[in-house]
C-alpha cells in the first residue's frame, strides 16, 4: 500500500497542495481530477522525485519511504503527458538503454527485455524507427512500455489521453486497466472525464491544493447526487454537442418564375 501524509508544496506563494493525506492499494486506480494548476500534475511529480514538497511523509507497504528512496529503487515510473522520449534514439533503444543504465542489465539481456515489451504493446515493426515517425497513440504506447521495462510498483499517468481520440483513449484505459492487475498501483493525473466511464478507480477531486471530494467510479455512477462536486465538475466538461438540426423541406425555387 501507498500511504501520502499531510503533503504540501506551495509555488510564488500560492498553496498547490494543501496538508493531502491519502492510501492507495495495490492494484488500485487513483484518478486526480482537477482544472489545470490545482496540483494534480505536482502530486505525481513528487513521487517520482522531479518535485519536492515542502513537508509530508510517505509510506510504501508499512515502510517509512522518501520520494528519493522511491526513485533510486526505481519503485516509482512516470508516463509523461509530452512522452520525453530520447528523440535520437530508435524505439528499441528508448527501452534498452534505460536498462542497461539505470537497471545495469546487459546489452543482450535489455535488448530481449525491450522487444519482448514492442510486441507487447504492437511496436515491433517500428523498432528501427525514431520517436518523430510514430503517431501521437504509438509515442503513448512507447512511453509506458519504456516505463515498465523497470517493473516499478507505483505507475504515475500525467494526462494519459490529452492529445488522442475515442478509440485510442480506449486502447490506453485497457493498457492502464492491465497495469493495475498485474498488481501495480497506478496513479492517474487528469481532466479527460472520458477515462471515468472505462476505469473501476477512486476519484480524487482537487481544487485550491485540497481534496474536496473522493468517490469511487461505481458508486458515483449508482448516485451522482451524493458526490455534488464531481457531477459539477464532469458536467461543466462534458463536450458540447450542436444542436440537431430539423429535417425541414427545402424552399422550391422561384428560378425563372
Amino acid at each position: 500500500m501507498l500511504r501520502i501524509k499531510n503533503l504540501n508544496k506551495t509555488f510564488h506563494n500560492k498553496k498547490i497542495l494543501n496538508t493531502i493525506s491519502l492510501d492507495i492499494q495495490p492494484k488500485e486506480i487513483a484518478i486526480f481530477l482537477g482544472e489545470s494548476g490545482v496540483g494534480k500534475s505536482t502530486l505525481l511529480r513528487i513521487l517520482a522525485n522531479l518535485d519536492i514538497p515542502e513537508s509530508g511523509a510517505f509510506e510504501l507497504n508499512g515502510n517509512t519511504i522518501t520520494p528519493k528512496e522511491l526513485n533510486k529503487k526505481n519503485l516509482v515510473g512516470m508516463v509523461f503527458q509530452n512522452f520525453n522520449l530520447f528523440e535520437h534514439m530508435t524505439v528499441l533503444q528508448n527501452i534498452s538503454f534505460i536498462l542497461e543504465k539505470v537497471a545495469k542489465k546487459s546489452k543482450k539481456e535489455s535488448k530481449k527485455i525491450g522487444l519482448d515489451l514492442l510486441k507487447q504493446y504492437g511496436l515491433i515493426e517500428k523498432k528501427d524507427s525514431y520517436p518523430l515517425s510514430l503517431s501521437g497513440g504509438q509515442k503513448q504506447r512507447l512511453s509506458i512500455a519504456r516505463t515498465l521495462a523497470l517493473n516499478p510498483q507505483i505507475i504515475c499517468f500525467d494526462e494519459p489521453t490529452s492529445s488522442l481520440d475515442p478509440y485510442l483513449t480506449n486502447f490506453i484505459a485497457d493498457i492502464i486497466k492491465k497495469i493495475a492487475q498485474q498488481n501495480h498501483i497506478v496513479l492517474i493525473a487528469t481532466h479527460d472525464i472520458a477515462l471515468l466511464d472505462k476505469l473501476q478507480a477512486t476519484i480524487y477531486l482537487i481544487k485550491n491544493g485540497n481534496i474536496i471530494e473522493k468517490a469511487k467510479t461505481e458508486a458515483f455512477k449508482n448516485d451522482q447526487d451524493k458526490y455534488p462536486n464531481i457531477k459539477n465538475f464532469i458536467l461543466g466538461h462534458r463536450p458540447r454537442l450542436n444542436k440537431p438540426r430539423l429535417n425541414r423541406p427545402h424552399p422550391k425555387s422561384t428560378a425563372g418564375e
